[in-house]
């Protein structure tokens, strides 16, 4: 049970505090309807029931109980009946034994008729007792008696009906509102405070009106059904501006919150936590692999299973918490009240568990699975835009580690401000010449003479020392200052590579690729225009791509490599065995060379790994397709005899040479190239 007036008609467990305040209220309720029905005697009963009146009212109660007036802010369907009017006038004209008895009975039939659960109409019927007997304890004190004959008010009698209008409404109000906040675990006060103002101005109106169907039922029963018009112009004003309201603040697909209300509601929730102390979570969930449905078997499918995941996350988390879609695949889970990180992980856990069973469309079985990232104000973030960015970064390691649900992590966030800082330090290092290239030969597995080199960059730290990429690549392939990196990378070989090239050093220079930076458009004019402002020869650069830039957009990345070679380069797949590409995947790419991984050229040695066999095969199908092989990571003679004897032409490690500075690259070539550096082609 979210709240009385609430659409889900899950009742409370047996024993739990709001199933013992709900049976408390319905017996303290049904006790009053016994006790005050005592004082009708069956013949008052008789003359009530042949009274049009009476009926008429009834009526109009019952149609108000199907017809709430929505608030904002409240969930569809709940709201201020308005049966208000009518039920309060009944109070006035006879009192409570008769007002309770009506509105109970039209309670039991509206709620038959919209399909309330029997313990939430009994619930509906004993709060609407107390509160018609605290407004007729106040009217039977401030006003002479019952009103038998036409009733025109006077001032006097006005402010009593206010008085008694004032409390019912406060008396419902905490019977209601009691049983929300057990339900949601929040403090009686905060849940009192919730959308009170839209409460107070519509049920005042409501009250209000509560005088005037006196003075018309005094005059002529016709005159009620009267009020109908007006009323049911109001709630159909109402349903306009709360439909209004929920499609500016829900995602129209699934019904959940939007990112709007999640913000609004978050802020909210941090501030009470900043001034009353607490903990607000926020998990952020990605479905994994959702574009393969969405482009295996279309939208229309993709956008059912959207909806199935959205029943099934707001079914699965605590009453109280905030379910919402940011877009995509992507939902948010706001925890208002939550201990700790094991607290939010349990929840987490929970959601995942419900996405775990598959799900059946089109005779098909979809199995989901999602990862979570979680972050909790104020542990790890001071407001609700570093929380959403920090349960971000969380959800990502979890995608990226496979670990399904993951913490916020400082170590792990790429936009902590020590990468801040490195940032700022990158950016100022580019533009003052701190980026440095060092190079490692390529040799030939024939007679171990060079055949060309890799362009390595090297960072001069103005306190930390030579940075090398590890330390510094991913802060330029995640900010804008990649085309600025790539360009200097360029500038800088190039340049390298003409001077050699004047001094009779004709060896080839290749430089590495990243992700972002072969899928940028204006990669090939970047690098057409470096070769001709350095006069090298296109075929002098060699540009070298890692699978993964390969696997992120094969689309994309087949187009690009195409337009790299045309320009003449020459290209290479870089690091093959450390993702998904495979070698069927090269025949479609105009590639020159494939550079084998450490990880497997070290089992070419290890006779005890099985790998070997399969490193084998592969080097054996590179040069089937008319490629050339090279072995990274050659660390002993062992490893590049195994290499030469496997099929690889070429190998770099340290074996051979570790990376040398500019200044060190002719001496090692001059005695290691036994006379040929000049002719050495890749």
């Amino acid at each position: 049970m979210k709240n009385p007036h609430s659409t889900r008609d899950i009742g409370p467990r047996a024993g739990t505090p709001l199933w013992l305040y709900m049976l408390g209220t319905t017996v303290a309720g049904a006790g009053l309807l016994v006790v005050s029905g005592l004082g009708l005697s069956p013949g008052e009963l008789r003359v009530l029931a042949a009274e049009p009146l009476i009926w008429v009212l009834l009526c109009m109660i019952v149609l108000g109980q199907l017809r709430p007036i929505s608030i904002p802010g409240q969930a569809p369907g709940d709201g201020a009946p308005t049966s208000l009017p009518f039920s309060f006038a009944l109070v006035i004209l006879h009192g409570l034994p008769v007002a309770a008895l009506v509105q109970a009975t039209a309670t039991v039939t509206a709620g038959i008729a919209r399909g309330h659960a029997p313990h939430r109409m009994a619930f509906n019927a004993a709060q609407y007792t107390l509160s018609l007997g605290v407004a007729d304890a106040i009217l039977r004190l401030l006003l002479p008696g019952v009103i038998e004959n036409a009733w025109f008010p006077a001032v006097g009698e006005l402010f009593a009906v206010a008085l008694a209008g004032t409390g019912y409404f406060v008396v419902n109000r905490v019977l209601n509102l009691c049983a929300v906040a057990m339900h949601e675990r929040v403090p009686l006060r905060q849940a009192m405070f919730k959308g009170l103002a839209g409460q107070v101005r519509v049920k005042g109106v409501l009250l209000s009106l509560a005088p005037l169907v006196v003075v018309a039922a005094t005059h002529s029963v016709l005159y009620v059904p009267l009020f109908g018009l007006p009323l049911g112009a109001l709630y159909t004003s109402a349903l306009l501006s709360a439909k209004r309201d929920h499609q500016a603040n829900h995602d129209e697909l699934t019904g959940l919150a939007n990112r709007k209300l999640l913000t609004v509601r978050a802020q909210r929730e941090i501030a009470h936590a900043h001034q009353h102390g607490g903990s607000v979570g926020l998990l952020l969930l990605d479905l994994d692999r959702f574009k393969e449905v969405n482009d295996t078997l279309g939208h229309p499918t993709g956008d059912r299973l959207l909806q199935t995941v959205a029943r099934r996350l707001t079914h699965s988390v605590r009453p109280g918490d905030l379910v919402a879609r940011l877009g995509g695949d992507e939902f948010a889970v706001l925890l208002p009240q939550v201990g700790d990180t094991t607290s939010a992980s349990e929840v987490a856990a929970r959601l995942r568990g419900s996405l775990a069973e598959p799900v059946r469309l089109d005779g098909m079985d979809f199995d989901l699975q999602a990862s979570i990232g979680i972050a909790l104000f104020p542990r790890d973030a001071p407001d609700f835009e570093h929380l959403m960015q920090r349960a971000d970064v969380a959800m990502y390691v979890a995608k990226a580690d496979r670990t399904g649900v993951e913490p916020y992590d400082p170590g792990k966030d790429r936009n902590s401000t020590a990468r801040l800082s490195l940032y700022t330090e990158l950016r100022r290092g580019l533009s003052e010449g701190a980026l440095e290239m060092h190079y490692q030969p390529k040799v030939d597995l024939g007679d171990e003479h060079p055949i060309g080199l890799e362009a390595l960059a090297r960072w001069r730290h103005p306190s930390r020392g030579l940075l090398t990429p590890e330390e510094f690549m991913p802060v330029v392939e995640q900010s804008n200052l990649l085309r600025a990196f790539t360009s200097q990378v360029l500038d800088i070989t190039l340049a390298r590579a003409a001077q050699w090239r004047a001094e009779g050093l004709a060896l080839p220079v290749a430089v590495n690729l990243g992700v972002r930076e072969l899928l940028d458009p204006t990669l090939p004019a970047t690098v057409a225009s470096a070769l001709r402002e350095h006069g090298v020869p296109a075929d002098r650069l060699v540009l070298e791509i890692g699978e993964s830039a390969l696997i992120a957009d094969a689309d994309t990345a087949t187009v690009a490599v195409q337009r790299l070679h045309d320009l003449g380069v020459g290209l290479t797949l870089d690091d093959f065995g450390t993702g998904h590409f495979t070698l069927a995947q090269l025949a479609g790419l105009p590639l020159d060379e494939v550079k084998i991984h450490e990880s497997f050229t070290t089992r070419l040695v290890d006779r005890s790994d099985s790998g070997h066999t399969v490193v084998r095969a592969a080097i054996a199908l590179v040069k089937a397709l008319g490629m050339r092989a090279t072995a990274e990571g050659v660390q002993s003679g062992e490893l590049a005899r195994a290499a030469r004897d496997t099929g690889c032409h070429a190998a770099q490690g340290h074996y051979f040479s570790a990376p040398l500075t500019a200044s060190e690259v002719a001496d090692w070539i001059a005695a290691h190239d036994g006379g040929t550096a000049a002719d050495a082609r890749v």
